[in-house]
């Protein structure tokens, strides 16, 4: 399953009435995946030590989330 996909299936779930609007699921999920696209490349260390296994695992799963939102991977089980 792709993060789109669910968004999408959450906000369908939601009390807002946009089902009778078509494409109003993905106008609603696209600025919502923007700010969290936002927060996780805020979280990104920067100033990473190269050699911290630490640093390292964190950069991943954010480039993992990233990639999650962007419909590039499938989401992890």
């Amino acid at each position: 399953m792709k993060f789109s996909e669910l968004l999408i299936a959450a906000i369908q779930r939601s009390e807002i009435p946009l089902r009778f609007e078509p494409g109003a699921e993905d106008a609603v999920a696209k600025p919502v995946t923007e700010v969290l696209q936002a927060w996780i490349t805020a979280h990104i260390p920067r100033d990473a030590d190269p050699d911290s296994e630490f640093d390292a695992g964190y950069r991943a799963l954010a480039v993992q989330l990233l990639a999650e939102m962007e419909g590039e991977a499938e989401l992890q089980e």
